[in-house]
C-alpha cells in the first residue's frame, strides 16, 4: 500500500460517506518513527488506541443492540489488521475506517505523524486527513546532466518519491567534425534526458497534484528543464534551491527549501485574511461560517487547528450549527450534539469542494476573528 497525502477527491468521497445510525469507526494510529521505531512500540501504541475504541464502544449513549453489534465488528475487524497485518513500510501513521454493516473497511497510511484519534459517528472522520493533504502542496525536484530526484512535502518534511537516472556522455577535446557532430549527440541525450524527467513529474503530478513546484540544480540545466515542463507544472515554479543534486539528503533539501515554502505559505494566509478583513465575499466567525457552508458558498476554509467549540449536526440533512440550536431549520429534526463541530464543518467543506486552509503562520490574526474564517464563492 502507497504511503502518500490522500488526495483531494478521496478526501471528498469519505466526508460524502453518510449513514444513517452512527456505526462508522474512524481510527487514526501515530507510528512516528522518533517514538514507535520498533514493532513491541507499534504493538504498545496498537493496544492503547484499541483499548480507547472498546471503551468509547462501551460507553456511548443512544446505541441500538445492532448498532452495537455491527461496532464491535468493525471493531474487531480493525483489531485484527493492527495487531497482526500492518507493517509501517515508512508510514508515519495509518487511519482506519469501518463500518460492517455498509461493508467500509479502509486503511490509509500517512506520510506524517497525527495524534491518536477515535471516533464513531455517521461517516468517517476526515478533518485529520484535510490537514495532511494542506502540507503535502509541494513538489522539489532537482536535475542535473544526468540525474533527476523528486521530493514531496512542505516545511514540517520532505520524502524522496522518484528519481531518474539517464547515461549522458561527456565532452571531449578531439576538435574538427568529429568533435562537432559528438558535442550535438551529447547535446540530444542531455536535452532528452531533461524531457524524460519532465515526463516523470508530470507523471507524478498527475497521480498526485501539488500547488508548488521548486527547481534546483546548475542554473543553464534548470533553465533548460523548466522550458519543457507542461503547462501545468510551468504554472506552479515558486523558485529555485541551490543544493547538490546527487549527494544530498532529504534533509538538505528541506534545509535549503524551508524558507521558500513559509515565505509562499506566510503570503497565502496573509491574502486570505486580507480578503476576510477587507469582507470581500468572506466571512469570519463560527456562526457565520457554518451558515455559509449550509448554503453551499464556501471557496475555501481558514481555521486555527487550536480552535475546538461544541455544536450540533441534523442527523438527516447534515446541516451544521453551534451549541444553542435544537432543531433543524430546515426539516424540523432534533439536531445531535457534538462536542467539536470543526471536524462536521470540515467534512462540510470537503463535500461542496472546498479547500481547506490551516492557518499557521498568520494565526493570532486568525484567532482575533474568531478563529475560523471563510473565503466565499458568492
Amino acid at each position: 500500500m502507497q504511503v502518500a497525502a490522500p488526495e483531494r477527491e478521496e478526501l471528498r468521497r469519505l466526508a460524502e460517506l453518510r449513514l444513517d445510525r452512527p456505526v462508522v469507526l474512524s481510527l487514526y494510529l501515530d507510528l512516528d518513527p522518533t517514538e514507535f521505531a520498533t514493532p513491541p512500540a507499534r504493538a504498545t501504541a496498537a493496544r492503547s488506541l484499541l483499548d480507547e475504541a472498546d471503551r468509547q464502544l462501551r460507553e456511548r449513549d443512544g446505541l441500538s443492540h445492532q448498532e452495537r453489534v455491527d461496532l464491535r465488528a468493525s471493531l474487531e475487524r480493525a483489531r485484527t489488521f493492527l495487531e497482526r497485518e500492518l507493517s509501517a513500510d515508512g508510514a508515519r501513521a495509518v487511519a482506519v475506517f469501518a463500518a460492517e454493516s455498509a461493508g467500509l473497511f479502509e486503511i490509509v497510511k500517512l506520510p506524517r505523524p497525527v495524534r491518536n484519534r477515535v471516533a464513531i459517528g455517521r461517516s468517517p472522520l476526515v478533518g485529520p486527513l484535510a490537514s495532511l493533504e494542506r502540507r503535502e502542496a509541494w513538489c522539489v525536484t532537482l536535475v542535473s546532466r544526468q540525474a533527476g530526484r523528486i521530493f514531496r512535502g512542505s516545511p514540517d518534511g520532505l520524502r524522496e518519491i522518484g528519481s531518474v537516472h539517464d547515461d549522458v556522455h561527456g565532452q571531449h577535446d578531439q576538435g574538427g567534425w568529429s568533435q562537432a557532430r559528438y558535442q550535438r549527440s551529447v547535446e540530444k541525450e542531455a536535452a532528452d534526458h531533461l524531457r524524460h524527467a519532465a515526463d516523470v513529474l508530470f507523471r507524478h503530478f498527475r497521480r498526485q497534484p501539488f500547488e508548488y513546484l521548486l527547481l534546483g540544480g546548475p542554473g543553464e540545466v534548470v533553465s533548460d528543464f523548466e522550458s519543457k515542463l507542461h503547462d501545468y507544472l510551468a504554472e506552479r515554479v515558486a523558485g529555485r534551491v541551490d543544493v547538490d543534486v546527487e549527494h544530498s539528503s532529504a534533509e538538505d533539501v528541506l534545509e535549503a527549501a524551508r524558507p521558500r515554502f513559509v515565505e509562499v505559505e506566510e503570503q497565502r494566509e496573509a491574502d486570505a485574511l486580507a480578503r476576510v478583513e477587507a469582507g470581500s465575499r468572506a466571512v469570519a466567525g463560527l456562526d457565520a461560517v457554518l451558515r455559509s457552508l449550509n448554503e453551499r458558498r464556501v471557496e475555501a476554509l481558514l481555521g486555527s487547528e487550536r480552535l475546538s467549540a461544541p455544536g450540533s449536526i441534523c442527523p438527516k440533512c447534515g446541516l451544521v450549527a453551534g451549541a444553542e440550536e435544537r432543531n433543524c431549520p430546515v426539516d424540523g429534526s432534533e439536531l445531535d450534539h457534538v462536542d467539536d463541530v470543526t471536524e462536521p464543518a470540515i467534512e462540510l467543506a470537503l463535500q461542496q469542494s472546498a479547500e481547506v486552509l490551516p492557518v499557521r503562520h498568520k494565526l493570532d490574526e486568525l484567532e482575533e476573528r474568531g478563529g475560523i474564517a471563510a473565503l466565499l464563492r458568492f
